[in-house]
């Protein structure tokens, strides 16, 4: 898991950077690198939805996960849980949680993610992930300047996620089957555009009660595969 504690300590580097500068910059300047953000964050989504192969996977998956995460109540939850965390202590700001999750999402939901921790699990070795760090390190220093600190604990769940799949892959490599991946990339695609429109405050997607679709997305894909 070397690729993914460098792309923690990446995000933790850029986004102390990203801090410091916001201290620095005018409101206005901030409010601009946010926008600039949000469409980049819809056009990453649409690049990477419209490589699906097996839409009808995309959509079940994107239902069930509506479905789960809403019953499971994923967004109140982490809402509440930021808010206590805010109360604990001090100097966290209003956009932590958004900060948290939006750096999440654009670190994690990107087929950079998935294949560097694939490709490591497997033992092919961490260059892809190492590649992602910088280029997540760089992306941090911008998200910490405009969301704040949750951009830096944002590295908590990248660990999780991307550590996750590496060691699925370590466990069970034969199951990634690259059609697979193409439909999870997918759907972390729709997400990431349901979180572009949140950031430039066009609507207000629950995108967190939404996460339960990436799982879903394996899951359905190798239903899938096993008929095509």
């Amino acid at each position: 898991m070397t690729g993914t504690l460098v792309n923690a300590a990446a995000i933790l580097v850029g986004g102390s950077i990203g801090l410091a500068f916001k201290k620095k910059l005018p409101q206005r300047v901030i409010d601009v690198v946010f926008q600039g953000i949000g469409l980049f964050t819809i056009g990453m989504g649409v690049a990477m939805f419209i490589k699906s192969e097996w839409l009808l996977v995309v959509v079940l998956a994107i239902l069930a996960g509506a479905i789960t995460g809403s019953l499971l109540q994923l967004n109140r939850h982490l809402e509440q849980a930021g808010e206590k965390f805010r109360q604990r202590f001090t100097g966290t700001g209003e956009n932590f949680v958004e900060g948290m999750i939006t750096s999440f999402l654009l670190f994690c939901m990107g087929a950079m993610t998935i294949l560097g921790a694939i490709e490591e699990g497997l033992g092919q070795g961490a260059e892809l992930l190492l590649t992602k760090s910088i280029l997540d390190g760089f992306s941090s220093i911008a998200l910490a300047a405009a969301l704040g600190i949750g951009v830096l604990f944002s590295a908590v769940p990248l660990l999780l996620f991307q550590g996750g799949i590496t060691l699925l892959a370590f466990w069970l490599g034969s199951f990634f089957d690259p059609r697979l991946i193409t439909e999870l990339s997918a759907t972390g695609g729709l997400l990431l555009v349901g979180l572009g429109l949140n950031i430039l405050k066009i609507t207000r997607i629950q995108v967190t009660d939404l996460l339960p679709a990436l799982p879903y997305a394996l899951l359905f894909a190798y239903i899938y595969s096993r008929f095509v």
